[in-house]
Parts: C-alpha cells; structure tokens; sequence
C-alpha cells in the first residue's frame, strides 16, 4: 500500500479529495495547510505545489497537484477494484474521463465568472449576468442526462458522480441556477447525502 498525504484545508478545492479518500476507504495521513495565514506560500510546500494551492497529494513522497488529476489518479489506482471507477478499455471510461473533465474544465470556466460577480458584489453585472446564462445552460445538459439514468455512469453511484457534484454543489453555492433543473438537483442531494461527503474536518 502506498503512503499517501493529503495536504489540505477544510472548506477548499481540496474537500473532494478528502471525500473521495473516505469513499474509497483508502488509508492516508492528513496535513492541514493554513490557506488563511499563507502557510501555502512557503518554500517547503511550494516545493511540492509550485501553484501554492491546496490540494497536494503525495504518494510515496511524490507529489501531485490539482484536484482533477488526483481525483482522476484516485479513481485509476483505487476505484476500479471497489466498484467505484470503470475500467480502462470500456464505454464507460471514456464517459467518466469526459464528464469529470466537463465539470472541472468547462463548467469551471464559468463560475470564474459567477465567483468574480459575488466577490465584487456585482452579481447582476455583464459578467454575473453571462455566467449565469452559460451555467444554466450547461446544467441543462447534465439535466438530460440524468432524467434517463440515476447516476452520471448510469444505475450505480460512482466517483464521477462525486467528482462532478462537489463542483456542481459549488456552484450552487456562489449562485448557478441549479434550483432549476430537477433532475440535477435530486441527483446533488443525493451525492451530498453519502456518508463520505460529510468529510472536512
């Protein structure tokens, strides 16, 4: 078994990991990186994430960061043997690979847009205004999707359900009409109401 450490803070880009971590069950260490002090701006950490952000992960004293790809590594190395990640070769692969991508890629391009409206207290501006048409949109999408299955991969939850809805959940948080698509919001509640979610301290 590998060592892994989870450099994180609670209530950060760096929850998912923790979550996925939990659901897969796999044993790790955790060292809480003070984002509030600028514990991520001294050299030994920027030594391991030159972005200075959280999350970090090492593995065997390796490190990785950004959490699409150690969501992504989780899911290869530890998810296919517990039933939570599809495996190499297969349909549903491809699927997980896109629609993870999707929500970290191209549905995180527009909450920039939300996130920088609520930081300036400007949500209604243009940018507000067009985050908020892309991110509607975007959910209609996912909003078809799941009225014909459960789960992003179909009958059974997966880490792609986890990896899309933590971002999803996010949005909703920073304002992204999520409300209004049923079949996304049943789902995210869903996907919220897993013991392993409940993980950030």
């Amino acid at each position: 078994m590998s060592q892994i450490v989870l450099y994180w803070h609670p209530m950060s880009s760096a929850t998912p990991i923790a979550c996925a971590l939990a659901e897969l069950g796999v044993p790790h260490e955790r060292a809480k990186v003070d984002i509030t002090t600028g514990e991520q701006r001294r050299p030994d950490y920027l030594a391991l994430n030159p972005n200075g952000k959280v999350p970090t992960m090492t593995v065997d004293g390796a490190p990785m960061f950004e959490a699409l790809a150690i969501e992504l590594w989780l899911g290869e190395r530890y998810g296919v043997k517990k039933g939570l990640w599809p495996a190499a070769g297969t349909p549903a692969h491809l699927q997980a690979m896109s629609w993870c991508t999707w929500s970290y890629v191209t549905y995180g391009a527009q909450l920039v847009r939300l996130q920088a409206a609520r930081d300036m207290g400007t949500p209604d501006d243009a940018h507000g205004a067009a985050g908020h048409k892309a991110t509607d949109e975007l959910l209609a999408l996912l909003d078809a999707r799941l009225a014909k299955q459960p789960w992003m991969l179909g009958d059974a939850y997966s880490l792609v359900d986890l990896c899309v809805g933590s971002v999803i959940g996010y949005s909703a948080y920073i304002g992204a009409p999520v409300q209004k698509h049923p079949h996304v919001l049943a789902w995210l509640q869903k996907v919220q109401a897993r013991p392993a979610m409940q993980i950030d301290a």
